[in-house]
């Protein structure tokens, strides 16, 4: 039962974000190179666990300029995902690359290896909604994998 009152707040919480997200759209701005944009819009305690510990949902806007590529990640919980606008390619751990397109959602699991995470317009920005459940005591909620030399 918890697991679904975990994905009832997300996507509840989706619904508040999205209007939250909209007007945050302005002040997002990204040149296109560098790392991905991601803004943290709230973040609140929740009184479902993950793992057996106290847990926080975080809403973040991500933008993703042209052709840009984040690199290699994971989460320290799950991700719910809303494409506001553009289209965004995604593949986690050995999957194939998936395009979703605005209006879609996607999810991602616990741990998970966020391998491709891109845009792939070289004319148009990707903005993406995410929520992201994670224990309290997480030092990071984004955890870079380490590049291979």
């Amino acid at each position: 039962m918890k697991r679904f009152d975990v994905r009832h707040l997300a996507f509840s919480g989706l619904g508040v974000c999205l209007t939250i997200g909209l007007g945050a759209l302005t002040m997002a701005q990204n040149s296109g190179s560098g790392e991905v944009k991601s803004i943290q819009l709230s973040q609140r305690e929740i009184i479902e666990t993950l793992d057996g510990k106290d847990a926080r949902a975080a809403w973040r806007l991500v933008t993703i300029a042209p052709g840009q590529q984040d690199s290699a990640h994971r989460h320290a919980g799950p991700v719910f995902g809303y494409v506001l606008e553009g289209e965004y390619e995604h593949a986690m751990d050995d999957e194939p690359i998936k395009t979703y397109k605005a209006g879609e959602t996607f999810y991602e699991p616990s741990g998970s290896v966020h391998r491709v995470a891109q845009n792939p317009s070289s004319k148009t920005q990707t903005r993406l909604l995410a929520v992201i459940l994670h224990p309290r005591d997480a030092k990071q909620v984004t955890i870079r994998e380490k590049v291979k030399e």
